[in-house]
């Protein structure tokens, strides 16, 4: 019943943030771009202020695979290269906690772009 109740958590949360997502986008005039980016801000704003960890830790997977989680990753890792290595930390920490997915993106970008065929409008 416990995994039930996890995989209900993650799945809403996870549901909710795609709606407001896809509100922004049929409601407003915002581009896709604008929207990836005002997500990933949120998420690093509500986790500098701490209020996105302890969510996440709430919510599971549905509030840190969105790019809300991004934000809340490269916060994170600032945070503690800060504490390791000093103000050194504010360059070096965003691109090493969120290498792991930076990696990914291109990856799977690279291999997408090999298969896909686009054509021109």
């Amino acid at each position: 019943m416990d995994i039930f109740i996890t995989f209900l958590k993650t799945f809403i949360v996870g549901g909710l943030i795609c709606v407001v997502g896809q509100l922004l986008i049929d409601l407003t005039r915002l581009t896709p771009a604008r929207i990836l980016v005002g997500f990933v801000v949120l998420g690093v704003f509500l986790s500098a202020v701490g209020i996105y960890e302890p969510f996440a830790k709430w919510a599971g997977c549905g509030a840190t695979v969105p790019l809300t989680g991004f934000g809340n990753v490269l916060v994170q890792g600032t945070k503690e290269k800060i504490a390791q290595e000093g103000w050194l930390g504010v360059l070096t920490g965003p691109l090493s906690s969120g290498a792991a997915g930076i990696t990914a993106a291109i990856l799977s970008g690279l291999a997408v772009s090999l298969i896909a065929k686009p054509k021109s409008k």
